[in-house]
């Protein structure tokens, strides 16, 4: 779609209509990955030819002005091109940046899948991928930060080996590492959770299970974070996993 002119202004057209209909305040675009090295070139005239066209739109209306936003990889940097920084700054209100996930693409080892920071590495990890989009050149403030209501499970291979990297046979995501469902079905009163400051994450041995999550230290540890580096906000995937409320409340009163 965004290396044919044509096709551009059809999705613009539509998509303006659609938001417009269903009384939506804005547009979100979700491009995270380029197939080719001419896909992110494009993204950055689409963006500027659908600013273009909402801020046309708005002076013909009677409405607010659509807001204009996206979802990106965790860092600029994406093979086979670079996201076009210059543009995002120009043309988008602000951007969601994502987590890393090749850390819950490890199975053979436990770790810290939404992890602020990650020791040892100059890849991946949530403030590694933040500074980056900053030294692109992108505003701190047009960047949203990526808030995790859920966790990850490992098995470990022996149970007594359970600190973050340990050996492990299987990873997941599902249904079942929701907070909610963490909260409500496997801690008890008898688990020990262990608080990482050191990468910012919360987790859990039981049985040859090995959980991790964040938890409201996390939370709060990352909203002080998303302050102090002065970035816009922050947002929650997703709100329906929440427990009665506690993590947004946590984050709430940071």
């Amino acid at each position: 779609m965004a290396n044919d002119s044509i096709h551009r202004k059809s999705f613009i057209d539509s998509s303006i209509k659609r938001a417009r209909l269903f009384d939506f305040e804005g547009l979100d675009l979700w491009w995270v990955n380029s197939d080719s090295s001419a896909d992110m070139p494009n993204l950055g005239i689409l963006l500027k030819e659908w600013q273009d066209a909402i801020t046309l739109e708005a002076r013909n209306s009677t409405g607010s002005k659509l807001i204009l936003t996206a979802e990106v990889n965790y860092s600029p940097s994406k093979h086979p091109s670079n996201f076009p920084v210059e543009s995002i700054q120009q043309h988008l209100d602000w951007v969601h940046v994502r987590r890393c996930d090749d850390l819950v693409q490890r199975p053979n080892f436990t770790a810290a899948p939404m992890a602020l920071y990650n020791p040892g590495s100059t890849v991946c990890g949530t403030d590694l991928g933040i500074t980056a989009w900053i030294n692109a050149g992108l505003s701190a403030k047009k960047i949203v930060m990526f808030l995790p209501y859920f966790g990850a499970e490992w098995t470990l291979v022996n149970p007594k080996v359970n600190g973050i990297g340990a050996p492990a046979t299987d990873v997941a995501e599902g249904v079942k590492t929701r907070y909610r469902e963490i909260k409500n079905n496997y801690i008890s009163n008898r688990t020990i959770v262990t608080f990482d400051k050191n990468y910012v994450v919360n987790y859990f041995t039981m049985g040859t299970a090995w959980i991790a999550f964040d938890d409201v230290e996390s939370i709060q540890y990352k909203v002080s974070y998303a302050k102090k580096k002065g970035l816009l906000g922050y947002f929650a995937w997703t709100v329906a996993y929440d427990d009665i409320w506690v993590l947004s409340q946590a984050a709430a009163v940071t």
